[in-house]
């Protein structure tokens, strides 16, 4: 019986396992021990069994001694690893398989009887040139660079194609000539290298039959679906136009998020009068769910309100899990009432945005409820971009050119540095055109004086532990009480007293993620089988993270944050178009537990333009100034807030230059050098310091802290300190204290005023 995938191989084969037998009988003559014993034991089984050694030629074979064959390759294959690994014995590019790891077993199983094993895209051709290489390789001195990925695909049970990358293992192989090898002379060689097409030349120099291949090699697949899918997800968009495209595509995602049925459409936006459209270019091919039928249609018309502001002006993944439970919280929605009568459960709408504009919006749906929600959507970013790119490349005939190698190249960049970077893409495109190699230099500011400010929203991370225990105290409570309505559930009820009695404590790092895990895992699959109780659908409504009670709380603390970041956030940007006219200036700012900014101004961001110190000082005067607007607009918001939260103010002052670098790894500007290194060293101790020998924070509510480093500084902001007591914006009283030593700082000092609401 022929071992081989196909008619004809250079290679003869002998499946043997001599060399194992070769090591056991090295172990079997050792002293006496455990794994001596083991070895002279499966000697004398192998003895019986002579064609283990010799050669196995027949499938027969290898099942009349699976037993022994399991036994031998015991130390590579143990069984604590059976569940974990997918593994077999197998030879390169040959799909005799055999000796399953358990896991390995089990994919075939849900694969089903009727699957057969082939190599993804390897033919005959392929086969035996390869195998040829491997003789030239090993008995030649070649160094033949001939490998490639090698994928089987895989059905599941639901029919979900997975795709498994496979790597070789052949340290167990030998290759022997035959009688009826040829001998090759470099000519000979030279000639198979300049002829891969040519399988009647190898043939020639390799006749069928004409090598020996002895031995055993180990497989190892390891699933590579989502990366695999990917990749042909890329190659199917360059044959847009091609039949059959949007099963492909389908199938596509089908992998990537293991779901059968998903089905997966596209619809085009037209920014010029705001309306969703089916493409004219060509994605026609793809069904789009939102048009309902119609050619083209206004956006606003077939979205409702909320997907209208998160997919066409936010940009941003709109994803509902449960059409259902969104219906009844808004019966009227038109885009959930046509999806519903479609027999859609769960859907995503994720908008293809290029450059800030959005070109269209891939729709994923299924007929299920949860399959899609806003979690998995996030899958989508692996192929985002490459649908983008083509989506773009259908609708542009061409952009200009510096603009594509910026954006390529670097990210948003702020109007006052734009100048450089624009000149640095305009040099690669010289180069470009030219046909000449061209490193781009990288984007440095030398000798620029930063400016570091910040609000802090104090006990945020207490406030959030609260409201997330609040909660779950609300929802264990309820859950408590509604499982009592059906039976005693005593193991769960157990579990329950002991989550509520955990949560009568301050909340521990993990809690929240522990509770919910095993209310999604053990407890809703209980409820879901009374899923007809009225008490049941309130339970799973007050689940819903943004209508439910359960997360009232949370939303509450949620919104708090949100409020107190997008209002002084508005005041800073704001007062940006002033600062700015001062003199030109980098200026970043960060949304976290508050907002913190950084502002760099100096000659080499502003070349055409005389730098003068006056400048640094206006600019240090305006963020002073700017800093007690946004913590008066806060104190003011306060009362309106779920949470009153309060916040600190801080400055910190810094009178050496200091360069910056754009990070191409970030996309972002960092201080360069170590010796700059120190600015960013403050910044991030700082927030957190306390006066010298006290315990008491350097930062205070209602008050504003100004960190410095010598008298020169402290005079200067004491006359910004002046003028803004004059306005009534700073109280007359000033504290001046030193600032404890932190990690390789120290010397620094601060003052201390009251801001005047």
């Amino acid at each position: 019986m022929n071992l081989h995938s196909f008619p004809d191989s250079p290679f003869k084969i002998q499946l043997s396992f001599y060399q194992l037998v070769a090591q056991l009988e090295k172990q079997a003559a050792g002293p006496a021990s455990e794994a001596s014993n083991r070895a002279r034991a499966l000697l004398e089984e192998v003895a019986q069994c002579p064609e283990l050694v010799d050669g196995i030629h027949s499938t027969d074979h290898i099942e009349k001694n699976e037993g022994l064959i399991r036994r031998l390759l015991t130390d590579f294959f143990p069984s604590a690893l059976t569940m974990n690994e997918i593994k077999a014995v197998n030879l390169p590019y040959v799909d005799l398989i055999f000796n399953h790891t358990e896991r390995f077993k089990n994919i075939l199983k849900a694969a089903g009887p009727g699957f057969s094993f082939s190599i993804r895209d390897f033919d005959e051709h392929q086969f035996y040139v390869l195998s040829c290489c491997i003789i030239l390789n090993e008995f030649y001195g070649t160094s033949l660079d001939f490998s490639r990925p090698l994928f089987y695909d895989i059905p599941t049970a639901d029919g979900v194609i997975k795709h498994y990358r496979i790597l070789y293992n052949a340290d167990f192989l030998d290759i022997f000539p035959t009688e009826k090898a040829v001998p090759l002379t470099q000519d000979d060689i030279d000639l198979l290298l300049n002829n891969y097409d040519d399988l009647a030349l190898w043939k020639t120099k390799f006749p069928p039959d004409s090598w020996i291949l002895k031995g055993f090699a180990i497989m190892t697949l390891y699933d590579a679906t989502v990366e695999n899918a990917v990749s042909i997800f890329k190659e199917k968009l360059l044959g847009l136009n091609t039949d059959g495209f949007e099963d492909k595509i389908q199938s596509i995602f089908r992998s990537i998020y293991r779901i059968p049925d998903i089905k997966v459409g596209f619809t085009l936006y037209n920014p010029d009068d705001d309306h969703f459209t089916t493409d004219p270019f060509g994605l026609q091919q793809m069904n789009s769910f939102i048009v309902q039928g119609h050619k083209q249609n206004a956006a606003n018309k077939l979205l409702c309100s909320t997907s209208y502001a998160c997919v066409v002006k936010n940009k941003q993944y709109f994803a509902v899990s449960d059409l259902d439970e969104f219906l009844a919280a808004d019966p009227e929605n038109k885009l959930a009432g046509y999806f519903y009568k479609k027999g859609i459960r769960s859907f995503i709408l994720a908008p293809v945005v290029k450059n800030g504009h959005l070109l269209g919006v891939l729709e994923m749906v299924s007929i299920r409820a949860k399959e899609l929600n806003s979690i998995n959507a996030n899958k989508l970013e692996v192929v985002m971009p490459f649908l983008t790119d083509t989506v773009e490349r259908m609708l542009a005939e061409m952009q200009n050119e510096v603009q594509a190698v910026i954006q390529n190249n670097y990210t948003s960049i702020h109007e006052s540095v734009y100048w450089k970077f624009r000149k640095e893409a305009e040099r690669l495109i010289v180069h470009h055109h030219a046909g000449k190699e061209y490193n781009p230099h990288e984007i440095v500011f030398r000798d620029v004086y930063p400016l570091y400010g910040q609000i802090d929203i104090k006990g945020s991370s207490e406030v959030r532990n609260s409201s997330v225990q609040e909660d779950l105290l609300l929802q264990v409570k309820t859950l408590s009480q509604l499982l009592k309505k059906f039976g005693p559930f005593e193991g769960i009820q157990e579990q329950l007293r002991q989550f509520l009695f955990d949560l009568s404590f301050p909340l521990r790092a993990g809690t929240e993620q522990q509770i919910n895990a095993y209310l999604v895992n053990d407890v809703h699959p209980v409820l879901h089988s009374f899923g007809a109780d009225t008490a049941v659908q309130d339970y799973f409504a007050g689940n819903d993270k943004t209508y439910g009670k359960f997360h009232l709380q949370r939303r509450k603390y949620e919104s708090t944050i949100a409020a107190i970041n997008e209002k002084v956030t508005a005041i800073i940007d704001k007062a940006q178009a002033a600062a700015q006219r001062v003199y030109p200036h980098y200026f970043e700012r960060f949304k976290t537990d508050g907002v913190e900014h950084n502002l760099y101004i100096g000659h080499s961001i502003a070349p055409k333009k005389t730098f003068e110190m006056q400048h640094l000082y206006e600019l240090r005067l305006w963020q002073l100034r700017t800093l007690c607007k946004m913590e008066i607009a806060h104190h003011a918001l306060k009362p309106q807030l779920p949470y009153p939260l309060e916040v600190t103010t801080l400055i910190l002052v810094y009178n050496s230059p200091i360069s910056i670098r754009f990070r191409m790894d970030e996309k972002r500007f960092d201080v360069d050098g170590s010796y700059n290194a120190r600015f960013e060293i403050v910044k991030k101790r700082i927030d957190k310091a306390f006066i010298k020998d006290t315990s008491e924070r350097i930062t205070q509510l209602g008050k504003i802290t100004i960190v410095y480093s010598n008298s020169i500084e402290e005079t200067e902001y004491l006359g910004y300190v002046e003028q803004l007591q004059a306005q009534s914006i700073l109280d007359h009283e000033i504290e001046k204290f030193d600032v404890e030593d932190l990690q390789g700082v120290s010397g620094l000092k601060a003052l201390r005023i009251k801001i005047l609401h």
